[in-house]
């Protein structure tokens, strides 16, 4: 296994994640989340009390 580097920045709402792979960005809090990952990825997430949650990628790489 490599070596990997990530970093999180929290400012309010809005998150900026550095990784190896570039920068993503997500926006929302802990129960509604939407983020858009280095790569191009962007996915919603819904997380529920109790350890449920749910989440589906909405749009692939452009």
């Amino acid at each position: 296994m490599g070596w990997s580097y990530r970093k999180s920045i929290k400012l309010g709402p809005f998150r900026l994640n550095l990784s190896r792979g570039g920068v993503g960005h997500s926006w929302g809090n802990r129960l509604f989340r939407v983020t858009r990952t280095a790569d191009g990825r962007r996915t919603l997430s819904v997380n529920l009390p109790g350890g449920l949650h749910w989440r589906k990628t909405l749009g692939g790489r452009h």
